[in-house]
């Protein structure tokens, strides 16, 4: 008979060595969250951006964060494989240089102004931000002491939120033209140019991603030659258990892991989801709204984002985890169903104000779907990278609800994510143990 308990996400199964000096390896770490968020954030740029530069429909413009959440999704199990015969060291470092190869990838994309090449660049990056992300949570969350592990994934996780709102800003500085022709315009234009218009607007994205893609080499050989301990997880009580994960059969004896797998796809679901649509929300709820003062919606929804990720870390050094993530949980069920019901600013503001309570979600279900893996730690890590793929598919079923009723209606995908997370963090979340 199987007992349940309910643990910490901290209680991680691996040794720690209190005489050494994590400091410094874990700051390095923390680097690669700040810059995974570049290449995630940068891309609702380029979405209007690349629809002005090579002449896209809006369905053709939605294919950037769909190839971006595919990478991840097909790179994560292979990134797994990679850290697990590297180790973590150089497979970071392997990381970092895939993105780097996307970044640079940019450059001849914009030489010929073709879509195709600008998604493959996208694909590249992915792949690589996916191998960060496989690397860098078990990383973060056992450079230390096993009991703040979660505070630890939350506080790196806190400058992954700073990366998404500088980059909302130096993004818009540096890729955005401002010239803007209407469709008036462009009819009286001729072939040549129109043609060098567009070139010069694609053009605009070489210097940025140039430079992003060697700030990916710097940090790639800091990693390379720094001194980052190869974790050493412990052997799992259950020989037969440890070989078994070489073929992922364990996935099915870890509740906490294949549930947390869900919480990842409901989670980012609800966090792209809700971030792609608000915009249109507040068009729909303040008709004739400016659609500067729309846009600075979704900084506000960053900023918030932000905030709530350092409070986040904070609360967590006197909350358990489990009970933080479903107080978040039932807040953003709230704050939804006040932008499902209700009118104007005010509901805008709720939809704004769900950033927030997103902030350590992400974080918190990853360790505490890592909890008690051992052997199976980095086989584990992979599975809910994969689970990212939910940015790509409920974004779309909010789309299809907003054509088929309203933009307003369509949250009710998001509310549907949250009650998930409730349920894994009340009880989704335990280790069971035979």
């Amino acid at each position: 008979m199987a007992s349940a308990t309910n643990t910490s996400a901290a209680e991680v199964n691996y040794v720690y060595n209190p005489a050494f000096n994590y400091t410094k390896p874990m700051s390095l770490v923390t680097t690669l969250f700040f810059m995974w968020a570049v290449a995630v954030n940068i891309n609702d740029i380029l979405i209007p951006h690349l629809k002005k530069a090579c002449d896209l429909t809006d369905f053709q413009s939605s294919f950037i964060p769909f190839v971006f959440f595919a990478g991840y999704f097909l790179m994560a199990r292979p990134a797994g494989m990679i850290i697990k015969k590297l180790g973590y060291r150089k497979g970071l470092t392997t990381g970092l240089f895939i993105c780097a190869i996307g970044a640079f990838m940019f450059y001849p994309a914009a030489q010929a102004r073709s879509f195709p090449m600008f998604l493959a660049a996208i694909f590249v990056m992915a792949c690589g931000n996916s191998t960060l992300e496989v690397g860098a949570y078990p990383l973060a969350a056992s450079l230390g002491n096993p009991l703040k592990a979660s505070a630890r994934l939350n506080f790196a996780s806190a400058f992954n939120a700073l990366g998404a709102v500088l980059t909302s800003l130096i993004a818009r500085t540096f890729i955005l033209s401002g010239v803007q022709k209407t469709a008036d315009e462009i009819k009286t234009m001729s072939a040549e140019q129109l043609e060098a218009y567009r070139l010069f607007e694609a053009s605009t994205v070489k210097s940025p991603y140039i430079f992003l893609g060697f700030i990916f080499v710097f940090i790639a050989a800091l990693i390379y030659f720094s001194h980052i301990p190869e974790i050493k997880e412990q052997e799992e009580e259950n020989t037969v258990d440890a070989k078994q994960s070489n073929n992922g059969s364990s996935f099915f004896k870890h509740p906490n892991l294949y549930l947390g797998v869900l919480g990842i796809f409901f989670y980012v679901g609800a966090q792209v989801g809700v971030a792609s649509f608000i915009f249109r929300y507040a068009e729909y709820q303040m008709p004739g709204i400016d659609e500067k003062k729309a846009a600075l919606y979704i900084t506000y929804h960053l900023v918030a984002f932000m905030i709530g990720r350092f409070v986040g870390t904070g609360l967590q050094q006197k909350i358990k985890p489990s009970t933080l993530l479903a107080f978040f949980a039932i807040a953003d069920l709230l704050l939804v169903t006040v932008a499902i019901f209700l009118q104007g600013e005010i509901a805008v503001w709720s939809v704004i104000i769900i950033g927030f309570f997103h902030s350590i979600m992400f974080p918190t279900i990853f360790a505490l779907a890592l909890n008690k893996l051992g052997t199976y730690t980095k086989d584990g890590s992979s599975y809910l990278v994969m689970a990212i793929v939910g940015g790509a598919i409920m974004p779309l079923a909010m789309g299809f609800l907003s054509d088929k009723t309203s933009i307003q209606t369509a949250f009710i995908v998001p509310a549907i994510c949250y009650l998930y997370i409730f349920f894994y963090a009340v009880k989704g979340c335990r280790v069971v143990k035979a």
